[in-house]
């Protein structure tokens, strides 16, 4: 009896520790696996339809002789030439407009501006520069091994703002009337793309001042990681900004060490705090997710919701225009 109970101890602490084993090595739940897209970000019936421009190109980068931008103009089905419009510049064009992607911003655009969410607005979706000979960015290849990416979203210095406000925006203007009210014009992007619009933001407060960021790359790539203590040292600037990011973004461990300078969560939090401390308008969400735009697309409807809360609208209880969905813009022949 005794040899009996002995084995079958010793089954039972075989099975226990066998099961302590398997339950450290089994591999976690996908940390993206509870984020999926609302409806805010799909085709709805009956919401007009905004038509995406393109592919455009500015030639003879002043920034960065020798470079070619691609871009994309998203134009809402209510649109007006004959009204200053608001703009919306996403970084990693081809990732935001991807209609099968994570963000499908058209999407998120028509059903918002019909609805009165946000006002009236164009959008540019223009990917990172790249010479002649080089590919363009891709869903696959965001473009870091292949373009200028690296160096144009992740310096601390002015010469993609140059880009934006000195070359996109006078092409923009050529053929569309873009509001010169910089409240009225907003940038945005992920990752590298994040830090690239706060920059430009960061750079040209006159030009824009609202900043949406997803997994934004606050981290030492070149330098990013300093941004906290540069918000803290400097004058408050006139920008509003929302950040998104989550606790399974990369957490800083190279080479079996940990760096914080290059953990993407923590240099997030780092943002946060310090934009409170200097009084920014400034809103966050940390989500459970990985470096990517799956959390940052279930949530892009409400970021821009909350960037733009404060477009015009009428609280006349006549104003039968303001109480109906927002409609196409009738063409005259």
């Amino acid at each position: 009896m005794k040899k009996n109970a002995l084995y079958a101890l010793g089954l039972a602490l075989t099975a226990g520790t066998t099961f302590a084993i398997a339950r450290q090595t089994a591999p976690k739940a996908n940390p993206d696996s509870q984020y999926r897209l609302g409806p805010d970000s799909l085709p709805q019936e009956g919401v007009p339809k905004g038509e995406i421009r393109g592919p455009f190109t500015l030639e003879n980068c002043k920034s960065y002789p020798g470079t070619l931008h691609t871009y994309w103009v998203y134009v809402p089905a209510q649109y007006d030439p004959k009204v200053p419009t608001a703009l919306m510049v996403f970084q990693d064009g081809q990732a935001f407009k991807n209609e099968t992607g994570d963000i499908r911003a058209q999407n998120v655009l028509d059903n918002l501006i019909y609805r009165r969410e946000i006002p009236t607005m164009l959008a540019v979706f223009i990917n990172p520069g790249r010479t002649p000979e080089q590919p363009e960015a891709n869903p696959r290849e965001w473009g870091d091994r292949t373009t200028n990416r690296p160096t144009e979203y992740n310096s601390l210095d002015d010469r993609y703002a140059r880009v934006i406000t000195d070359e996109l925006l006078p092409a923009l203007e050529k053929d569309y009337n873009v509001s010169k009210d910089p409240e009225m014009r907003g940038i945005g992007g992920s990752s590298s793309g994040a830090i690239a619009a706060f920059t430009v933001a960061w750079e040209r407060p006159n030009a824009f001042r609202k900043v949406l960021s997803n997994v934004g790359s606050f981290t030492n790539i070149r330098g990013g990681h300093k941004y906290p203590d540069i918000i803290l040292k400097e004058k408050k600037k006139p920008i509003r900004v929302y950040l998104c990011d989550g606790r399974n973004d990369n957490r800083g461990f190279r080479g079996g060490k940990y760096d914080e300078t290059w953990d993407w969560f923590l240099q997030n939090v780092r943002m946060q705090k310090a934009l409170e401390k200097k009084g920014y308008d400034l809103n966050y969400t940390w989500g459970m997710n990985n470096h990517g735009q799956k959390f940052g697309g279930a949530v892009f409807p409400d970021m821009m919701r909350w960037l733009w809360r404060d477009g015009p609208v009428s609280t006349d209880p006549n104003d039968q225009v303001e109480r109906d969905f927002r409609q196409p813009v009738v063409k005259k022949n």
